[in-house]
């Protein structure tokens, strides 16, 4: 089992602040364990419900306030998107007081697919998102492990790749047949699956529905709609486009990149590093890779976070705005980074406080007054803003 300190201070610090906190991300992302690091740390006695065990579910079944209200100290709720009926209850056992226990839900999804939870328990509960293993807890002489398993703690620890593969493809299978469904998904598991992988050659890009509606033969909604849903569910991210009050026309849609790249490379049918660096997504795979590395190194919101891009070929790969300024940070799968025009375009058009080019090279260091080089292998070192 690897400690996962940084993330069980983090939702410790919640906890103090909120009756309720919820561990949100895919199932296998070690939510449960988490869960367990954080219990054992708490200051307290604690108790679990696990919403796929039939006897916890039963005993939550007839009187979930009488089951739920006689626990003290720590209340665990494992993968509540199987029960979203008991937020109502939820709400009324955080408004207690004084407040005998505190509440960590567990589940798969976004609060906007767990039906009810931002309108019940709004300001009683903070969502904590739970991304795969980071570079912080594998070490960062492991980047290059890490780019091609992915985050999840079974491919991470698998003994081979080509295991971690295996394992990767059945959670796939699970995801589209059983997980999907479960959060009121009705879409079939090969269309799903196809959309999915479209998806992982579309890796980087800027979302266009016509492309995709065609190809599948549906309308523009529907493939959207499948958009949404694979978002929701936490696997896919959509990189939201920033507007600057200038002279250009700027991107309008949202990049997508799939989260886990060990998830992408099974997509794409990648099992090895051999056949990662020559695959034609290499660039892209390795853009989202340090994307997600940098957005969990740097605990950033989904608020927080944006690429900017005009017409003209001008953009930068995440803009993030942090204590009233915005830093630009550029991916580059290369060991000799160089300034380029886009990057003093955006230094001029959105007021940058410094463009950092991520790269894959072992040494950081500035290359202009406002363009500083970080090693993808020093991140936790030199990528502070």
């Amino acid at each position: 089992m690897i400690p996962r300190t940084a993330h069980v201070d983090n939702i410790l610090d919640r906890l103090n602040l909120f009756p309720a906190v919820a561990i949100l991300g895919p199932r296998q992302v070690g939510k449960t364990t988490l869960s367990e690091q954080t219990a054992a740390a708490f200051n307290g006695p604690s108790q679990r419900f696990d919403l796929e065990n039939p006897r916890d579910l039963n005993r939550l079944l007839d009187d979930p306030l009488m089951a739920l209200e006689g626990p003290r100290g720590l209340v665990i709720i494992d993968e509540v998107q199987r029960r979203p009926d008991l937020f109502p209850v939820l709400r009324v056992l955080c408004d207690r007081r004084p407040s005998p226990a505190k509440f960590l839900i567990l589940g798969s999804a976004s609060p906007e697919l767990i039906k009810q939870t931002s309108e019940t328990l709004a300001g009683r509960i903070h969502y904590y998102n739970l991304g795969g293993l980071n570079l912080n807890e594998v070490g960062f002489q492991e980047v290059n492990r890490l780019w091609l398993r992915g985050g999840f703690p079974p491919a991470w620890l698998a003994k081979h790749d080509i295991d971690a593969s295996l394992w990767t493809m059945s959670f796939v299978r699970s995801f589209l047949e059983r997980d999907l469904p479960e959060l009121g998904v009705r879409v079939a598991s090969t269309a799903m699956r196809r959309f999915w992988t479209m998806l992982a050659h579309w890796q980087g890009q800027t979302w266009n529905s016509s492309v995709f509606a065609r190809s599948f033969g549906v309308a523009d909604t529907t493939v959207r709609r499948y958009l949404d849903i694979l978002t929701g569910a936490l696997v896919v991210r959509q990189l939201p486009p920033w507007f600057e009050n200038i002279r250009k026309r700027q991107v309008k849609a949202p990049k997508i990149y799939l989260r886990d790249t060990g998830v992408l490379h099974t997509l794409l049918g990648i099992e090895d590093a051999d056949a990662l660096h020559s695959h034609p997504a290499c660039g892209a795979s390795w853009e989202g890779f340090l994307i997600e590395s940098i957005i969990q190194l740097l605990e950033l919101s989904e608020e927080s976070v944006y690429f900017w891009g005009t017409h003209t070929g001008a953009e930068i790969d995440l803009l993030v705005t942090h204590a009233g300024k915005r830093f630009g940070i550029e991916i580059k799968r290369t060991t000799s980074p160089k300034v380029m025009p886009s990057m003093r375009s955006a230094l001029e058009a959105l007021q940058l406080e410094e463009v950092i080019v991520v790269h894959a090279g072992e040494e950081s260091y500035r290359l202009a007054p406002q363009v500083r080089a970080v090693s993808a292998q020093r991140l936790n070192v030199d990528i502070e803003i």
